[in-house]
């Protein structure tokens, strides 16, 4: 079965093709950075009218080196939630209006079980159950999968994401957008030795995260250098390097205690900030007293992509959790709709 992806919740456009039998073929990814750095931040309309004029091209582009045409795509996915609402409903109008023209169905995916499921694209591929490790700009989260469609929150963050605080605390040293990776990049020429930063919730016994007070006192350090004239490029680095290891040690440490309390010793780690170099070295040095193992997603699928979009299509279609009944472009009443806020825990069957 053919499956033709589309992501387009936030600020990238993604299309991808995934054979059931083959897994991926081919994935193209136009990312919005350049286009929202004037405005420190996404902003939703230009990235819903970008959507609009990347996808068909995207389609082309990977449909070409797939091999394929158009008609030999079986099924449309795409991501109905959550995620900005007109950029949701660029890619959902888009697959919705294809599927009913081509005659495949359409199937509707939730952004987060395509990060979960992601690092099976990747060879070794991970076996369930695993505890994933969730880390984006807007999440932070730390479940239990025992199967496709098989989610169990076991802890996530009470205010900020990881990457949140990232991309905040860039904000505060003064770096460019996107925060997150200009800070890890900062970081590299730091001493994180230098300033002292609070572990947020690191003891707190569950397996729960917040970052709001890291952010804070950041602000304060940015704050006191400014005062006594000590902001400097040093400075600048050895802060950034500060604040990566504090919120790099909070997710090893929940993630390490989430193994031991599950008795598992498979950990998938998924989103933007899996691409962290740091967090990569650390967590699988500290796993090894474990026995346990740590797999990422490829580095080019770290972000959102179409391809963890129509790999999870396909999943859910090899599990039987999807039938043509499922296919809203068969009914009026349900076509084009986006779910914004959208709990992951709808669309388990745990």
């Amino acid at each position: 079965m053919i499956i033709l992806g589309f992501e387009s919740s936030c600020d990238e456009t993604g299309v991808a093709v995934v054979c059931t039998e083959r897994g991926l073929l081919a994935h193209a990814l136009h990312t919005q950075i350049a286009m929202h750095a004037d405005y420190g931040g996404v902003v939703p309309e230009l990235a819903s009218r970008d959507h609009i004029r990347r996808a068909l091209p995207l389609t082309t582009e990977v449909l070409a080196q797939a091999g394929l045409v158009l008609g030999d795509v079986d099924a449309i996915a795409y991501t109905a939630g959550p995620g900005l609402a007109g950029a949701l409903l660029v890619g959902a109008s888009v697959a919705q209006s294809m599927a009913w023209t081509l005659g495949v169905p359409a199937i509707p995916i939730h952004h987060l079980e395509g990060h979960l499921l992601s690092p099976r694209l990747a060879t070794p591929q991970p076996a369930f159950p695993f505890v994933a490790l969730l880390v984006s700009g807007g999440h932070t989260q730390l479940m239990r999968v025992d199967g496709v469609g098989r989610y169990e929150l076991l802890g996530e963050t009470l205010d900020d994401a990881a990457g949140e605080a990232f991309d905040k605390s860039a904000k505060l040293l003064g770096l460019g957008y996107p925060g997150g990776p200009a800070l890890s990049a900062l970081a590299e020429q730091g001493d994180a030795d230098r300033f002292e930063l609070p572990r947020p919730m690191l003891h707190s016994g569950d397996l729960d995260f917040s970052f709001s007070g890291l952010k804070t006192a950041v602000l304060t350090k940015v704050k006191a250098a400014n005062a006594n004239g000590a902001m400097d490029e040093q400075t600048r680095a050895d802060l950034a390097a500060a604040t990566q290891r504090a919120i790099v040690e909070v997710l090893i440490a929940k993630a390490a205690k989430a193994l031991r309390q599950t008795g598992l010793k498979r950990l998938v780690v998924a989103g933007g900030v899996g691409a962290n170099r740091l967090l990569r070295q650390r967590l699988e040095t500290a796993l090894r007293p474990l026995k346990g193992e740590a797999f990422f997603p490829p580095l080019a699928l770290c972000t959102d992509n179409g391809a963890m979009i129509a790999f999870a299509a396909a999943q859910r279609v090899q599990a039987g959790l999807w039938s043509p009944e499922d296919d809203p472009a068969t009914s009026l009443q349900h076509a084009f709709t986006v779910r914004p806020r959208w709990d992951l825990a709808e669309v388990s069957r745990a």
